[in-house]
């Protein structure tokens, strides 16, 4: 069987703002709802986050107009617009924190 070699991708941020403050943000579910999209046509309505030995996360990503409830990594796309999508992400993330 041939295995298919995957493009990594490498996302960074640095966030301006206490460490307990990010680890509150970036792990409360009530938090995550909120910064998870990487852009305004797409939210996070909801998320789960258990962070004991054995717990779980779980958060759904979805265009708010409904159009894209399932999908899959794809190799349409460039890898940089991949990259963009993600560290929009993040983005959203140091903003929501750094705002907050």
């Amino acid at each position: 069987m041939e295995t298919k070699s995957r493009t990594k991708i490498t996302i960074e941020s640095t966030v301006k703002a206490p460490v307990e403050k990010v680890w509150k943000l970036w792990n409360g579910p009530e938090h995550i709802t909120k910064w998870a999209n990487a852009s305004d046509d797409w939210h996070t309505p909801f998320a789960e986050n258990d962070l004991r030995e054995g717990g779980k996360f779980l958060s759904r990503m979805e265009a708010k107009d409904g159009s894209f409830e399932t999908f899959e990594a794809e190799d349409t796309n460039p890898i940089e617009m991949q990259r963009g999508g993600w560290q929009a992400i993040l983005n959203n993330f140091k903003k929501y924190a750094e705002s907050n």
